[in-house]
């Protein structure tokens, strides 16, 4: 049904087009199901197994070269009330749990001479870098399962100018997207729980207003390169508690998720030599606001590909900067000072390999992922995730020493 809807969406959208007949239609999309079980009980959440199931379909209409229109969509369930119980179609991906229905993008893109112009729901992606991506401002993610997450899309305007070897890309978000945070009744919660009898409440989150940003990159030679700028919000959020006195003996700590307005200054390098490609990726965050921090994240990385196989390595840093907010949700933060890697190997056809990982620096904490999938004939794939976690509970990734986790996924395509 939803299939169909969507196929009437995106030719209505291009319906009035000239020469409708000889529109373009593609499609795509699966159904998925997923299994995770945790070997050992969260402090906060005694819950060992959680079940998803995921239905997204997406629809393409080209009814002329110069125009094309995307439309898709989305329906999920799960096990752990992380899916909202609202039967409403979601649009703007802020609510703090998964929407039950969404429309995961909708958009069209015009294209004439050099100009590309895109408009509507839609992935803006700046970063180069693998695991960490200073330069994502535009990019937030799902991070209900912190190291497992998926990038959202925002709703905007994306212009692109091409001049041979330079690009000119500008961008308006007017309302914010946020990341989606753990929630902090469940085992990913980021919040500590406090003494017995303590609740916590989670309060309606504090949006900012309108994002902008703008990035030129220039290839010279093997070489490529390029300078952003983004004022807008931060997709990361800063976490403000509050304790409420209830009418009953324990306290209430009301949780307000605040995203705040930034400005960020990136820049990125990217070269080939012989044996690998240097990646380099950095930017630096300012805020007018006096309750979160400023600081400047980097990355240095080397990647080769070898045969079947792909090799990256790297370093991600963090420096300077003002310390002023006391607590916070910053994934990008929590993985930086440390090693990060990922090898994968597509074995056949039919089967592939990928392991990932990152040590902290200082030895406090540190996570591996291992995946391997293997497909059955052109709709059937089967996918079985490890994920490792451990170190010390002061530390981003030590915090999560007790979500170590073992998932099953069967996906079929259609």
């Amino acid at each position: 049904m939803w299939r169909r809807r969507l196929l009437v969406c995106a030719a209505l959208l291009g319906g009035h087009a000239d020469g409708a007949r000889a529109q373009a239609v593609t499609q795509r999309g699966f159904v998925e199901g997923a299994a995770t079980a945790f070997p050992r009980r969260a402090p906060t959440d005694p819950t060992r197994g959680v079940a998803d199931l995921l239905v997204r379909d997406e629809v393409f209409v080209a009814p002329a070269a110069w125009i094309q229109f995307a439309a898709g969509f989305e329906a999920r369930a799960n096990s752990h009330r992380q899916v909202d119980t609202s039967w409403r179609f979601d649009f703007s991906d802020r609510g703090v749990r998964r929407p039950r229905f969404s429309v995961r993008r909708l958009s069209a893109t015009m294209t004439r001479g050099p100009v590309t112009v895109d408009v509507g729901k839609q992935f803006i992606r700046w970063g180069r870098t693998d695991i960490v991506s200073p330069t994502d401002r535009f990019a937030p993610r799902d991070f209900l399962n912190v190291v497992d997450s998926e990038f959202l899309a925002v709703t905007g305007v994306r212009g692109t100018v091409q001049a041979g070897s330079e690009t000119v890309e500008a961008a308006w978000v007017p309302r914010v997207t946020p990341s989606r945070s753990p929630l902090v009744d469940q085992r990913w919660g980021v919040l500590p729980s406090g003494p017995p009898g303590l609740s916590l409440v989670e309060a309606p989150p504090e949006f900012g207003a309108a994002q902008g940003g703008i990035r030129w990159r220039r290839t010279a030679g093997a070489a490529e390169y390029s300078v952003s700028f983004f004022d807008g919000v931060n997709h990361l959020p800063d976490i403000r508690l509050e304790v409420r006195e209830p009418p009953g003996p324990a306290p209430i700590v009301e949780v307000t998720r605040v995203y705040p307005r930034i400005r960020t200054y990136g820049v990125d390098w990217e070269r080939p030599v012989p044996w690998f490609t240097i990646k380099v990726e950095a930017a630096y965050l300012t805020s007018p606001s006096r309750s979160t921090d400023e600081y400047g994240l980097y990355v240095l990385q080397v990647e080769r590909q070898r045969g079947e196989w792909m090799f990256i390595g790297g370093y991600a840093g963090e420096v300077g900067g003002r310390r002023r907010s006391a607590l916070t949700f910053a994934p990008d933060r929590g993985i930086s000072r440390a090693l990060v890697a990922r090898v994968s190997r597509t074995l056949d056809p039919t089967r592939t390999f990928d392991l990932e990982g990152a040590v902290r620096q200082n030895g406090r904490g540190a996570y591996a992922k291992a995946e391997y999938s293997q497909a059955r004939g052109q709709h059937l794939r089967a996918t079985i995730t490890a994920v490792a976690i451990g170190g010390r509970r002061d530390d981003f990734l030590g915090q999560y020493r007790h979500n170590s986790h073992l998932a099953l996924t069967v996906r079929f395509s259609f």
